[in-house]
């Protein structure tokens, strides 16, 4: 099981294009290692501790969420609950 924790804001092209972080360069994307990462571990979430109504307003935090197919969660007990049930009922 893995569990991600932050607020996922970053430059899109960190997420996409390879050579897009800001602090090194890697000659793959962000999204290769995340779904990397997502195919190594048979269940994965996603706290954030922004709130849920300013997630749409940021493209990278865009990009993740359909990168982890929906599975990220505020950080609130409610969004806790709803992430563990999740990370539980996973295969």
């Amino acid at each position: 099981k893995l569990i991600f924790v932050g607020d996922a804001t970053m430059s899109p092209y960190e997420v996409v294009y390879p050579n897009g972080s800001v602090e090194h360069n890697n000659p793959e994307s962000g999204q290769v290692w995340m779904l990397r990462l997502l195919e190594h571990y048979g269940s994965a979430i996603w706290l954030n501790p922004v709130p849920e109504n300013y997630w749409d307003y940021t493209e990278s935090l865009h990009l993740l969420r359909q990168l982890m197919s929906e599975r990220m969660y505020p950080m609130t007990l409610e969004g806790l609950d709803r992430a563990i049930r999740r990370l539980n009922h996973s295969h």
